[in-house]
Order: C-alpha cells, then structure tokens, then sequence
C-alpha cells in the first residue's frame, strides 16, 4: 500500500486549522502523516499550532513555522523539505474548502495504473457537491487553465486546484522557485515538461466569501498568468 504524506500550507486560519486536521486524520492510514507548515500566522494560529504540538496528541504530526510571511508556495517547499515525505503527496489547504473524503478518489490512479500526477478538478462533473459564487473567479480559473493547458499540452479542467496529488519521485530534478500562488503553474509546467502521466478525478468543493476568509485575489491571478509566461518558455 503506497503512504501518504498531506502537505497543509497555512497562513490565518484560526477557526479552521484544528477541524482540517482532524478530518484528515479521520481519512488517512497509520502509516500517512500530516505536516503542516504555518507561514507566520498574525491570528492566532501559530499559539494554537505550537499547543497542539505540546501536546503530542496527534501521532504523525509534524509542524514547521515560519518567522515571516513568505507564501504558499515556500510553505509547500518548507514542507517537501522534510525528512518524513512519504510516495504520494497531496497538498491540502487550510480553509475546509476542499474536503479530505475524496483521497480516496485521488489515491485511485495511483493503485490501479502509472499515475505520476493526479489533480482534484472542481469542473471535471460527478463530484457529490461543488458550492456556487464567483462567476469571476471562475472565469479566471478557465483562462489560467486555458494557457496553462496551451504552453503544457496537457487539457485539464482545473490547473488551479487545491487537491494536487504526485509521486515523490515526481519530484525528481526539479527545483521549485515560485513563494506565493505561482506555485500552482509552476509546478505544473514542470510536471508536464518532465513527460509525467497526468490524471484528473472530481471532487467536491465549499469555496468561502471573503467574509469568511478566502485570500486569493485578482493580484494572484496576474501572478498565476506572468509565471505561466515564465514557466512556459523558461525553467
């Protein structure tokens, strides 16, 4: 049975952070592990992290913190970094917009072909639930996954998922640069140009309003597009 290691980048998410891992532990093996990188939280959180860590009641637990907000991308890098990276990776964000019931969806290609990449598409249809807003978010998402798509050759529904699942080895000679959401492009740019075998399952999806904390913005979007550009021609 390949293990998993799911990879929590977070940053302000006091009211959520204890819950994700919870509902992650509810859905993962003995043998998985959590590591949660908190990338110098201002609301608490990083208090409430270092309490659970005192705490040792999470076995498989690790935690790393940043002294100075650097951005998803470095606290997935901060994470890939650690000692306890088991085969497959998902990354999961924060927020409970993404729900950990579906690693089973994305663990699928891995046990039954060569999957090297499986993304959890919001678009793709048959997911048990996706909530409705942000018809411009939407449309951004489309034209992102539509030039990703165009420099990659690949024709994924939903590039800027949060649910990215790979093979450790998937990992192999490439050096992630990207600190902020360019993460997201970044490495699957790289991906597609190392040949990897992409797949994409649905999952379900509870996006938040700003009210109740969603942080990405229109400045990440032109981001996500200038590192497609770069990603695209260049390493």
């Amino acid at each position: 049975m390949l293990k998993k290691t799911i990879i929590i980048p977070c940053f302000n998410e006091i009211k959520t952070i204890e819950k994700v891992i919870n509902r992650v532990k509810n859905y993962i093996n003995q043998a998985d592990n959590i590591v949660v990188v908190d990338d110098c939280s201002t609301d608490g959180t990083t208090q409430l992290l270092k309490n659970i860590e005192n705490s040792n009641r999470y076995s498989g637990l690790k935690l790393y913190f940043h002294n100075e907000n650097l951005g998803k991308g470095s606290a997935i890098k901060t994470a890939l970094r650690s000692n306890t990276i088991n085969d497959i990776i998902i990354i999961q964000d924060a927020d409970l917009e993404y729900n950990p019931r579906d690693y089973s969806k994305l663990m699928l290609p891995f046990d039954e072909t060569d999957a090297d990449v499986v993304y959890g598409s919001r678009f793709l249809g048959g997911s048990n639930y996706v909530r409705i807003h942000f018809f411009w978010h939407y449309i951004a998402n489309k034209i992102l996954t539509f030039l990703c798509n165009m420099f990659s050759n690949l024709n994924l529904t939903d590039m800027e998922t949060g649910y990215k699942a790979f093979r450790k080895s998937a990992l192999a000679d490439i050096n992630l640069k990207e600190k902020s959401f360019g993460i997201e492009p970044e490495i699957t740019l790289k991906f597609a140009k190392k040949k990897l075998k992409f797949y994409e399952v649905s999952v379900s999806y509870q996006g938040r309003s700003y009210e109740e904390g969603k942080k990405i913005g229109i400045k990440d979007a032109f981001v996500a597009i200038y590192c497609i550009f770069k990603y695209g021609f260049f390493n």
